[in-house]
C-alpha cells in the first residue's frame, strides 16, 4: 500500500548459506559501493543495519584479538556509509546486533572484542533480560525489564559521541544505545529482536518511519 514505509535492511536469499557456527537460509543483499550509499538512503523511510559477522577493529583502532572473527571489508564499508548517509538524511535507523556495534564504531566509538561467557552454544540463539534506562527513548518503548533472543560476543566500549546507553544486560553490559531526539530516530540494540515475539522495537522502527 502507498501509506506504508520503505524500510531498507542491509542483509542478503540464499540457501544452505555457511557463516562461522550458522549454516541457514539467508536472506543477503550484496554490498554496493559505498558512494552509492546516499542514493540509496534517499529512496528509503527507515533502515535496519542488521546482524552479522564481527566488525574489523581496525576500524575503531584496536588491535585484533585472536577470538575476533574474519574481516568482512566490503560490507563493513557499505555499512558505514549506509549509516553516514542515514545520519546526515535524518532516517530513522535501527541497528540490530553487529548494527549497534557498527553504529557505535561509526560515531567514533570501539567494541569489547570478546565477552567471555557470551554465545557459549554455537549456532543456538540464547536469552536474557535487559532493563531498560529510564526516559529513554528504549524505555518509552519497552518500560519494563524484558527478555530478549541474542547471540553475540562483542559489544560495545567506549560510547560513540552522542551516543547514550538506553538498556543494560545484568552485568552491566550496553544492551542499547541511541542517540537524543533532536538527532532524529537513531536506536541501536545488542539482541535480535526480528528473532522474538516482542514486535514492539520492530513496530517502533515502522512508526518513525511511516511519520517520515
Amino acid at each position: 500500500m502507498p501509506d506504508r514505509p520503505l524500510i531498507g535492511v542491509s542483509t542478503y536469499l540464499e540457501a544452505g548459506v555457511r557463516w562461522g557456527v550458522w549454516e541457514l537460509p539467508a536472506a543477503l543483499l550484496p554490498p554496493d559501493a559505498p558512494e552509492h550509499a546516499a542514493a540509496v538512503v534517499a529512496r528509503l523511510d527507515g533502515l535496519v543495519i542488521a546482524g552479522g559477522p564481527d566488525v574489523d577493529p581496525a576500524r575503531y583502532g584496536a588491535e585484533r584479538d585472536p577470538r575476533t572473527g574474519p574481516p568482512a571489508a566490503a560490507r563493513d564499508a557499505w555499512e558505514l556509509a549506509l549509516i553516514e548517509a542515514a545520519l546526515a538524511a535524518r532516517l530513522p535507523l535501527l541497528g540490530i546486533c553487529r548494527g549497534m556495534q557498527l553504529l557505535n564504531v561509526a560515531l567514533g566509538g570501539t567494541l569489547v572484542q570478546h565477552l567471555a561467557g557470551h554465545a557459549e552454544v554455537v549456532g543456538v540463539f540464547g536469552g536474557h533480560p535487559v532493563e531498560p534506562v529510564p526516559g529513554t527513548r528504549y524505555a518509552g518503548i519497552v518500560p519494563e525489564t524484558a527478555p530478549v533472543p541474542t547471540y553475540h560476543h562483542q559489544a560495545v566500549d567506549r560510547l560513540g559521541a552522542g551516543l547514550v546507553p538506553s538498556a543494560h544486560a545484568a552485568d552491566g553490559t550496553v544492551e542499547a544505545v541511541e542517540l537524543p531526539a533532536a538527532d532524529g530516530w537513531v536506536l541501536g540494540v545488542q539482541w535480535h529482536p526480528e528473532m522474538g515475539e516482542d514486535v514492539r522495537v520492530m513496530r517502533a522502527l515502522v512508526t518513525a518511519a511511516a511519520a517520515g
